[in-house]
């Protein structure tokens, strides 16, 4: 996972941010960020903290769109979504800064090494985020809550290279990420486990089966 200031040392960071002109906003745990965040024209970096990109059907269920944790990125674009359907909640204290899109092209030392790297950067976490929003749609594209499930479980594998799948979040938050009733999750996890697929321990699921993906295609 690359992240913005990833390959550019202290001192050149501190310098970036200044000439970015950025100052660090803080939250307290469970705040709303959506109407505090007035710039919709920026990047958002969490210095340190947690967040959730929260989406708000007609009927008040909830779909994680996004988790935001210590030194990921988000564009504040989505400000311009109507903000009765979206909310950004901080999870827990939290501070981030925002860099507005057209500060780094007018930036004066753009011959610098750390400027390019920083924008290397940059580009690499778009190619990941659209990725990961790829990814997302091949979740949620699954008819039923068991292949949710096994194609959440197969991408984490494949990501991690490993049959043991550590969960971001709490099973609430994860039936919010795989926009599914909590409640059907929960007997499908457990059909999953008396059926000798998976073993649960807390957030930890380790998958009993070879093949994920083969798996998924055999349903």
């Amino acid at each position: 996972m690359t992240h913005l200031f990833d390959s550019i040392n202290i001192r050149n960071k501190e310098k970036l941010l200044k000439l970015l002109e950025t100052h660090p906003l803080h939250f307290k745990k469970n705040t709303s960020l959506f109407s505090m965040i007035q710039d919709e024209n920026s990047i958002g970096f969490v210095t340190h903290g947690y967040l959730q990109i929260i989406k708000i059907d007609n009927n008040g269920t909830r779909t994680i769109i996004e988790e935001l944790m210590d030194e990921d990125t988000f564009h504040t674009n989505l400000l311009s979504f109507n903000k009765n359907d979206y909310d950004i909640i901080a999870k827990e204290d939290t501070e981030l800064i925002l860099i507005n899109y057209e500060s780094i092209f007018q930036i004066e030392e753009s011959n610098k090494d750390y400027y390019l790297q920083f924008i290397k950067n940059l580009l690499q976490i778009t190619i990941t985020k659209t990725e990961e929003k790829n990814e997302r749609i091949e979740i949620l594209t699954q008819k039923t809550i068991r292949n949710r499930l096994l194609e959440y479980f197969s991408i984490m594998s494949s990501k991690h290279g490993s049959k043991f799948i550590y969960l971001p979040f709490n099973f609430t938050d994860l039936a919010d990420y795989l926009a599914v009733d909590r409640c059907a999750m929960s007997r499908e996890l457990k059909n999953l486990k008396e059926e000798g697929f998976i073993e649960i321990k807390g957030k930890r699921i380790t998958l009993l089966y070879s093949s994920p993906a083969h798996l998924l295609n055999n349903i």
